[in-house]
């Protein structure tokens, strides 16, 4: 883990910032010793969620009180 004080990453920003991309290795930014920052290349999402992906697992059931009988689902009331 290499470290880097905010002073120099500010006058340098542009070249460490390139250089986390290329080396694909994570920098972090320090302030009086102490870690402010983390600075890590770029990984797109490997899933990107579908709107609707799920509507062909779900069941729907035309009739919710026809499996438990009519005394049953009053009974539950």
């Amino acid at each position: 883990m290499k470290t880097m004080a905010i002073s120099v990453f500010k006058a340098q920003a542009l070249q460490v910032v390139d250089r986390v991309a290329s080396s694909r290795e994570f920098l972090v930014i320090t302030k009086r010793g102490k870690p402010l920052a983390r600075i890590v290349p770029y990984q797109p999402a490997t899933k990107v969620p579908v709107p609707g992906k799920l509507s062909e697992a779900l069941v729907f059931e035309k009739d919710i009180v026809s499996p438990l009988k009519k005394e049953m689902w009053e009974a539950l009331r």
